[in-house]
């Protein structure tokens, strides 16, 4: 192999005039190209002779991959074109052709680089089998002499007049198949409890769930005590991530729901229960708060296993305890919404709230529930806010007396 010339670097760069630069840029253009051609016929006599038998790897992609430092994805480009610019041999010895040998002089002249090989090889392989070998070999060479002089643009143009003439009717019209979109999403629990969500979606679900995440995000409004919505957007985004797989899993088609919220089970002992003190456990394989769990437990279709101070289980929660479709009917038409003074939220977003907590002993009628949006409804519970029912059989709600030191109550007139 004859030796390539290399460029000398001037000690002082900033010096070079513009013609100075610009030659200096040719130059190591054609020999960085020049030296990939070289690369491409080594590594086509590696797979000629097979990287199993020479190095003892699978493929020459997977020993070049080693070899290189790179990933099998990024070495993958550099085999295909060696092999379709250099002569190969089969296992018995034939030798097999280049594919695009006028294309392989002119990447050996360091005239053309990678991209115009990729794009002659491209254009090339959408010649019909039927064409016959000069007119191929014409169509390629035409090629090769442009890129040498042309870009891009020129060499696509060229490459359809050529494919006009060697296949005037084309391919066969047919029905294109559709093809499925690409969507992903893994789910994964971390150590700490916390869940790490994951995903891909093509354009159009993406736009979707872009507007979706947009219409539900939006910051709450600044209530009658000037309390403003300090969440970030990614804080808001999470929250309308919640506030659209409640939707979903309260449609009266979700399956396994019959319209309630999802099921699951929490184990939790008795006093924790009652109090809202200490920790449950959720699915068997995480845990939560006590009170997380009493708030859970006001609207969604979480079965309770309640158990005593020497692990025996009481009781298995039934459906009772919970409010069924017909109720929160009711509820989505008494309330209008979240009840809270100053919310926006509609009913579609909102959970049912008991008053009196089933487990203390309340009960679940209209007369002891309440919508509330997921924000007021963890007020509600972690708050020192109150919630009760006024004898006109509205709710209302009772402020914590550092916002009102009388503690008036008060109602949402926007619901």
């Amino acid at each position: 192999m004859s030796e390539t010339f290399v460029p000398e670097l001037p000690q002082e760069l900033w010096r070079a005039g513009k013609l100075e630069l610009a030659h200096g840029v040719q130059q190591f253009l054609q020999v960085m190209r020049v030296a990939s051609a070289g690369l491409g016929r080594y590594l086509a006599e590696v797979e000629s002779r097979g990287a199993k038998d020479l190095y003892g790897y699978g493929s020459t992609v997977s020993w070049f991959a080693d070899v290189a430092g790179l990933s099998q994805g990024e070495a993958r480009p550099y085999v295909r074109r060696a092999v379709d610019l250099n002569p190969t041999r089969a296992l018995d010895g034939t030798e097999i052709p280049a594919f695009a040998p006028a294309t392989s002089v002119a990447a050996a002249e360091g005239a053309i680089g990678e991209e115009r090989i990729k794009q002659i090889v491209e254009i090339l392989r959408k010649i019909p089998a039927e064409v016959s070998v000069e007119d191929r070999e014409h169509a390629e060479t035409t090629l090769a002499d442009l890129a040498r002089r042309a870009g891009p643009q020129q060499i696509s143009d060229l490459g359809d007049q050529l494919l006009g003439w060697l296949d005037p009717d084309g391919k066969e019209p047919k029905d294109p198949e559709p093809k499925q979109p690409r969507r992903e999403l893994t789910l994964e629990r971390r150590k700490d409890g916390y869940w790490k969500l994951n995903g891909l979606l093509d354009d159009e679900s993406g736009a979707r769930t872009a507007a979706a995440l947009e219409a539900h995000a939006t910051p709450r409004p600044i209530d009658e005590f000037g309390q403003v919505d300090l969440r970030t957007k990614a804080e808001r985004q999470g929250d309308a991530w919640v506030d659209l797989v409640d939707l979903a899993v309260a449609c009266p088609d979700q399956p396994g729901t019959s319209g309630y919220r999802t099921l699951i089970h929490v184990t939790i002992g008795l006093d924790e229960l009652k109090t809202g003190l200490g920790t449950a456990c959720v699915d068997f394989v995480g845990t939560m708060t006590a009170r997380e769990a009493r708030m859970a437990a006001c609207d969604c279709l979480m079965l309770p296993v309640v158990m005593n101070a020497a692990g025996e289980p009481l009781d298995v929660g039934r459906l009772r305890r919970f409010v069924t479709p017909g109720q929160r009917r009711a509820l989505n038409i008494r309330d209008g919404g979240c009840a809270f003074p100053g919310c926006h939220r509609k009913p579609k977003n909102c959970h049912a709230h008991h008053i009196h907590h089933w487990a203390d002993g309340g009960p679940t009628d209209l007369r002891n529930l309440v919508l509330l949006c997921s924000f007021h409804h963890r007020l509600i519970h972690h708050g020192d806010w109150e919630v009760r029912m006024a004898a006109d059989g509205l709710p209302e709600f009772i402020p914590p007396q550092y916002l009102d030191p009388l503690r008036r109550s008060r109602r949402n007139t926007h619901a």
